[in-house]
């Protein structure tokens, strides 16, 4: 079981080094909380579990050296990406705030980290058609 020795950040990627001497390294999509963190907030992290984990308290985030051995990169030809990229004007946190999804769950399916199943597109794209009909609503 490989364990972490180091973390740094380099090029919108997070790199761990293992005690074993292997780096691994992972796109920031991967972890929204990280990518929308400024330098210093990246900094304030600690290992912890021997190894297995580390976390950043202030961002409240946690991987695992497990995290590190997925391979997705980025895919923004996706549809979820289409929508919030035709429509700049459109929260990320609001959207998520107003469909009960966490941001995080969102902005991965923005950068093509994760696929959204059917119905999960469905409660996205019905959510957004729902925000617009309320601001239809407000200024009819």
């Amino acid at each position: 079981m490989e364990k972490i020795q180091e973390i740094w950040f380099e090029n919108e990627r997070i790199y761990m080094l293992s005690v074993s001497g292997k780096v691994f390294s992972r796109p920031l999509e991967a972890f929204p909380a990280l990518k929308d963190a400024d330098f210093v907030q990246r900094q304030k992290f600690y290992i912890w579990g021997n190894g297995e984990y580390v976390r950043w308290k202030e961002l409240d985030e946690d991987l695992s050296v497990e995290s590190f051995f997925d391979s997705t990169e980025p895919n923004y030809n996706n549809e979820v990406a289409r929508i919030f990229n035709r429509c700049p004007w459109l929260s990320v946190k609001e959207v998520a705030k107003f469909i009960g999804m966490p941001k995080a769950v969102l902005d991965r399916f923005i950068y093509g980290i994760w696929q959204p199943k059917e119905e999960v597109m469905s409660v996205i794209k019905n959510g957004i058609k729902s925000m617009s009909q309320e601001l239809l609503q407000a200024v009819s």
